[in-house]
C-alpha cells in the first residue's frame, strides 16, 4: 500500500513540477521581450519590435525562406509574414524571389540588419557574461537545463507527429 501512495505523490510532484516549469517558460519569454524592448528604448530604436529583433537575430548569416524560419527553429510566431514585411520595409532584411521556385521569397539581413543582430548578440553576450560572473548560472547547470529542454522539446514534438 505505501508503494501506491509514495508513486502517486511522485506523479503529484511531477505534475506540480511541470505546471511550474511550463508557467516559468512562458514567463521567462515574455521577460525576454522585455529585456530586448529596454535595451532598443535605451539605444533609441524604435521601428522594429522585440519578436521581430528575435527573428532577425536568429536568422544571421542565413539566407531563408519564409518556410525555412519556422522549420529550422529561427521563428515560432504565426504571423511571420507581417514580421518579414516589417523587417523589409524598415531595411533590417532584404528579400528576393527564389530563381527556382519563383513562389518562394528567400531573405537575408542588409547591413543595418546585420548591425541589429549584433547590438542583440552583444546583449546576450553581457547577459552571459553576468550570469556566470555573478555566479546565477555555470556553464555546467546552463548545460543541464537545456538538455532538459530538448528532451521536453522532443517528447512534444512526438506527441503533436504521432498523436493525432
Amino acid at each position: 500500500m505505501g508503494g501506491v501512495v509514495a508513486d502517486r505523490a511522485m506523479q503529484q510532484g511531477l505534475m506540480t513540477g511541470y505546471l511550474d516549469t511550463l508557467a516559468l517558460v512562458e514567463r521567462l519569454h515574455r521577460l525576454l521581450l522585455d529585456v530586448i524592448k529596454d535595451e532598443f528604448e535605451r539605444l533609441a530604436i524604435i521601428e522594429i519590435n522585440p519578436v521581430q529583433a528575435l527573428l532577425l537575430f536568429n536568422v544571421g548569416d542565413n539566407e531563408v525562406t519564409a518556410g525555412e524560419l519556422k522549420s529550422r527553429g529561427y521563428y515560432q510566431g504565426s504571423n511571420v509574414s507581417y514580421n518579414l514585411k516589417k523587417l523589409v520595409e524598415n531595411g533590417y532584411m532584404h528579400h528576393q524571389r527564389c530563381d527556382v521556385d519563383r513562389r518562394s521569397v528567400r531573405v537575408k539581413l542588409t547591413d543595418k540588419g546585420r548591425k541589429l543582430h549584433d547590438a542583440v548578440r552583444e546583449l546576450f553576450e553581457r547577459h552571459a557574461d553576468g550570469m556566470g560572473t555573478r555566479g546565477v548560472i555555470d556553464f555546467e547547470q546552463m548545460d543541464e537545463m537545456n538538455r532538459t529542454l530538448k528532451r521536453m522539446e522532443r517528447y512534444w514534438m512526438d506527441q503533436i507527429r504521432y498523436i493525432y
